[in-house]
């Protein structure tokens, strides 16, 4: 058992050690390696001898990595060998493209879904958050048509609210809110990367909230939800800040960064692309709203199954932050 704690913890600082090399790195194979060491250590993580379904994901996983690996290499190797390929910005896009398969990004999704719904809740959130910074920081350094990836925006929140809406895994659910997230996150890159790693924390913090929960109940659907709810009030409270918190909801934290999204994309001109960009966002509340609506008319039930105190302080700790943390960010940045 101890034996194998340390060579999860050795392959899960190897995916961190990948990440930094990537986005640490001065050239496109230095980039292009730190993203294959993350992906051959992430490999021994999602590989779970009790579960099939994990053994299937990660191979699933290798399989397209591998392929956007290649694409990326050739598109790598086409740029720095430019009289031979005189359409660089073509190139470019090849390049994204192969970037953004490798987080997920729409409309190059189609595998995140099915790999997301076989991994533990551990693997998800690494995957939800942890795997998206590289690739995605990777492709500001070569953005070339403002057109395309306001095009790749709006694909994202389209897809991550409409596909989201017809879900009962809970897994799924996060996935495609993840894809909507992403949209947001390539909005805040564009125009300020500050404001992007604000996004990502805070995306981070609502999602390991969520998934922390989710993880000591072993809830997994929205049918095992709605009942663990019932039965208690801090489930009950804690899943409605966080759902509405994830879906940018005022006053909770989740609403922080898309506030200051909205504010620059307005400053640059992208008037049209923010206004649709906020609309489909109101889908994804919406899919939030409908798992929280049933455990409001319900009555509560009781149950003699209590929570460690230890665990209960975190979660109200968290929700606290959620809660109160943009009246204080607001005053805060008044102050300055």
């Amino acid at each position: 058992m101890l034996l194998k704690k340390m060579y999860k913890l050795m392959f899960l600082t190897m995916v961190i050690t990948g990440t930094l090399i990537s986005i640490s790195s001065y050239s496109w194979m230095g980039m292009w390696m730190g993203l294959e060491i993350n992906l051959l250590s992430m490999m021994p993580l999602m590989s779970d001898n009790k579960s099939p379904h994990s053994t299937e994901s990660s191979l699933k996983y290798f399989i397209i990595q591998a392929l956007a690996s290649m694409i990326l290499l050739f598109s790598i190797i086409a740029a720095s060998t430019s009289s031979i390929f005189s359409m660089n910005n073509e190139i470019m896009l090849i390049m994204n493209s192969a970037l953004m398969t490798k987080m997920g990004m729409a409309p190059f999704h189609f595998w995140f879904p099915e790999i997301i719904d076989g991994l533990n809740w551990l693997n998800c959130f690494i995957m939800l958050t942890w795997q998206k910074i590289a690739p995605m920081l990777l492709m500001i350094t070569n953005m070339a048509s403002m057109s395309f990836i306001n095009m790749i925006i709006l694909i994202s929140m389209t897809i991550g609210g409409i596909m989201g809406l017809n879900q009962t895994s809970l897994r799924k659910i996060l996935v495609y809110s993840s894809i909507n997230h992403m949209g947001w996150m390539m909005m805040a890159l564009s125009t300020n990367e500050t404001i992007w790693w604000i996004y990502m924390m805070t995306y981070t913090l609502i999602s390991m909230i969520l998934i922390y929960q989710f993880n000591s109940n072993k809830i997994f659907t929205i049918s095992q939800l709605i009942p663990s709810m019932k039965l208690n009030t801090t489930n009950k409270i804690s899943s409605m800040i966080n759902f509405f918190s994830l879906g940018g909801l005022p006053p909770f934290i989740g609403f922080l960064p898309k506030w200051l999204v909205i504010n620059k994309m307005i400053e640059n001109n992208f008037i049209a692309t923010t206004i649709i960009a906020v609309m489909l966002t109101l889908i994804t509340l919406y899919f939030y709203s409908r798992i929280m609506f049933p455990t409001f008319t319900m009555n509560e039930t009781t149950s003699n199954i209590s929570k460690p105190k230890n665990e209960v302080w975190l979660i109200n700790m968290f929700n606290s932050i959620n809660l109160l943390g943009l009246p204080l960010c607001t005053i805060m940045t008044s102050l300055l």
